[in-house]
């Protein structure tokens, strides 16, 4: 079951919240953030963590209904819009989660940006608004990341 896409956003922003190794999370990285949980459930799961599609923006892979619904803050922090954020359904959701937020959490935006760009999901697909990152393609790239993860 894919989850809706504000949800696990704001379960990113309320961890980032929490953990006091890292700064609020711009919507930038909150886009790369996303990116990267989606590839891995993708790669781990075989199903979406979330529905909507991300595309090949110029700073990077970006889902256009987080950014609209995050961009009123700009370059600043995002606080998490719930003090209750979702659980996922299974354990081994909850743990692919966390893992690849402890994975990417220390990135700065401008670093996680630069890693999608040397990536081939990103680099394969035209950029610009509508560029969709097939859900194919992401499966792909990460599943070759959790092989050379595991090794």
């Amino acid at each position: 079951m894919a989850y809706n896409v504000l949800d696990i956003a704001n379960k990113l922003l309320a961890r980032a919240e929490i953990d006091t190794r890292v700064e609020l999370f711009t919507n930038l990285k909150l886009q790369k953030m996303l990116y990267y949980e989606q590839g891995y459930h993708l790669a781990m799961f075989d199903t979406p963590l979330f529905d909507e599609e991300i595309e090949a923006w110029m700073y990077g892979p970006a889902i256009p209904i987080v950014y609209e619904h995050f961009k009123h803050n700009g370059r600043n922090g995002i606080m998490p819009e719930t003090n209750n954020p979702i659980v996922l359904d299974t354990p081994e959701e909850e743990t692919l989660f966390n893992d690849v937020f402890e994975t990417y959490i220390n990135y700065s935006a401008y670093g996680l940006m630069e890693e999608t760009h040397k990536e081939m999901p990103w680099k394969s697909t035209p950029q610009g608004y509508g560029n969709v990152i097939s859900k194919d393609k992401m499966k792909k790239f990460f599943s070759t990341k959790l092989i050379d993860e595991e090794n």
